[in-house]
C-alpha cells in the first residue's frame, strides 16, 4: 500500500503535518511493506531535505498513493479522485462554508476519513491536537497578563521552537501575589494547558480551598463539570448524568468568578449544556475575572466574553462588560479576552510530532491487521460516492436544504 503526505494549501498557511520525518521512519520500520511518499512544500515546519535525509521520497506527483494524509481542508480542485483521505473536512457539524467540499468528495467517488472521526467505540476521540491547543492557550493567556498590567513581556509562542521554550518564557516571569487561576476541563485541552502550570510550579489547590482561602501565593484549581454546573433538583449524581441531562442542570460558575483572576476555558462544551457565565453574570459586581483565555472558543457561548475569535497575528481584545461590546484590552473597565482558535498553529514542530505519535498508534496498524478493532470502519465518511450509513445524517447537508 502507498501512503502519501499531501501538501497543505489552506490560507492562512497552517505549518503542521501528520507525519514528521522522525515519525515517517518509524512508519517505514514497523511496516516495511509500505510505501511512503511527501509532496513537496515550502510551508510545512519541516523541510523537504529532513525527509530525504530520513529516507522519504519526496515529489511533486502523489497519483500513484492510495492514502493521501493531510491537515486541513484540501481545495476542491486539489483532490485526485478514487483515493483515501485524512484531513479535517469540518463538514460533520454541517458548516455552511464546506458543503461544496463535500459534494466534491463524493462527486471524485473519493473515500473521507475525517481526523474528528476516528474515535474508539465510545465516541472519544483518538486523534487530534488538543494538547497543543492547551499548551499554548495557557502561555498566550499569561503573555495576555503581561501586556495588560504592563508587568512583564513574553515574545508570542509562534517565534518559539518547542513547548520547553514556552516554559523557559514563562518561569522568568513574576505574577501578583494571592493571583488566582482557574482551569476548567478534563480532557486533553485542559490537561496541556495544566502541563504549563505545572512547569512553572504553580500550586495546585482544591475547589474547596479555592473557593474559600486566600494565599500569598499564586494558586491554581483545575474544575470539571460538576464543580461549575448543579442539578436543579440538587442531586449530586457522576458526570455521565451531566453529559446525558443536561437540561437539568444550571451553572454554578459566579462562585468561581467572585475569586478567579485569571480563566483558562479548556472544557468541551455540549449541545443543551448551561453557559459557564452569561452577559448579566460579567456585569455582577461580585464578578472579579479579568483575563480569560478561551481555549475552546466557542463563539456567543458558554463564555460570554467570547464574542469573536481572535488571531495569531492579533491574538487578544477586551470585552466591556457592561456595554457587551469589544473595546480595546488596555481600557481600564475591560475583561482581557484571548480566543485563537488555531492555537497548535503557533507550535506546529511540536503538535506534528505528537499527532503522527497518535496516528502510528492508533490508525497505521488498521492498514495491516484488516481493521480488526473498526477504527478506519468507524471514521469513514463516504464511500462509492455516497454518505456512509453512519454519515447518513449529512445528506440533507449536502443537498443544501439544511
Amino acid at each position: 500500500m502507498k501512503f502519501g503526505i499531501i501538501k497543505e494549501r489552506k490560507n492562512p498557511p497552517d505549518r503542521r503535518v501528520v507525519f514528521s520525518p522522525s515519525k515517517l521512519q518509524e512508519f517505514k520500520n514497523q511496516y516495511p511493506t509500505a510505501t511512503i511518499k511527501v509532496e513537496r512544500s515550502d510551508i510545512r515546519v519541516f523541510s523537504d531535505t529532513e525527509y530525504k535525509n530520513a529516507g522519504i521520497e519526496v515529489t511533486e506527483d502523489m497519483s500513484d498513493c492510495d492514502v493521501l494524509f493531510g491537515v486541513k481542508e484540501v481545495p476542491k480542485d486539489a483532490l485526485i479522485p478514487n483515493k483515501k483521505y485524512f484531513f479535517f473536512s469540518h463538514t460533520i457539524k454541517k458548516q455552511p462554508y464546506n458543503r461544496d467540499l463535500l459534494n466534491a468528495i463524493l462527486d471524485k467517488n473519493i473515500e473521507l476519513y475525517d481526523h474528528e472521526t476516528i474515535v474508539k467505540e465510545n465516541g472519544m476521540r483518538l486523534i487530534g491536537f488538543g494538547r497543543y491547543a492547551g499548551i499554548v492557550g495557557a502561555y498566550n493567556g499569561f503573555r495576555a497578563v503581561g501586556l495588560k498590567n504592563e508587568s512583564f513581556s513574553l515574545p508570542k509562542a509562534e517565534t518559539l521552537d518547542c513547548q520547553k521554550e514556552l516554559i523557559n518564557e514563562l518561569n522568568k516571569i513574576d505574577l501578583p501575589k494571592g493571583f488566582k487561576i482557574l482551569l476548567t476541563g478534563n480532557g486533553k485541552v485542559a490537561y496541556g494547558a495544566k502541563e504549563m502550570l505545572d512547569a512553572m510550579n504553580i500550586k495546585q489547590i482544591s475547589v474547596d480551598d479555592y473557593l474559600s482561602k486566600t494565599f500569598n501565593e499564586v494558586v491554581y484549581c483545575l474544575a470539571d463539570v460538576l464543580d461549575y454546573n448543579k442539578r436543579k433538583d440538587e442531586q449530586i449524581i457522576n458526570n455521565q448524568d451531566f453529559y446525558n441531562n443536561p437540561q437539568e442542570y444550571e451553572s454554578n460558575f459566579m462562585r468561581f468568578a467572585k475569586v478567579t483572576d485569571f480563566f483558562i476555558a479548556g472544557h468541551f462544551f455540549g449541545d443543551g449544556s448551561p453557559y459557564l457565565f452569561t452577559r448579566e453574570d460579567a456585569k455582577h459586581s461580585e464578578f472579579q475575572i479579568k483575563f480569560v483565555a478561551d481555549i475552546s472558543c466557542d463563539i456567543d457561548g458558554p463564555v460570554a466574553s467570547t464574542i469573536r475569535p481572535s488571531t495569531i497575528a492579533d491574538p487578544i481584545y477586551g470585552y466591556n462588560p457592561q456595554t457587551e461590546s469589544e473595546v480595546d484590552y488596555k481600557s481600564k473597565d475591560a475583561i482581557v479576552v484571548m480566543a485563537v482558535d488555531n492555537l497548535p498553529c503557533e507550535l506546529p514542530k511540536d503538535a506534528s510530532e505528537g499527532f503522527g505519535e497518535m496516528f502510528l498508534q492508533n490508525v497505521i496498524p488498521a492498514f495491516f491487521n484488516n481493521d480488526k478493532d473498526g477504527v478506519l470502519a468507524r471514521a469513514k465518511m463516504t464511500e462509492n460516492g455516497k454518505l456512509t450509513k453512519r454519515f447518513s445524517y449529512l445528506q440533507d447537508y449536502v443537498d443544501g436544504k439544511e
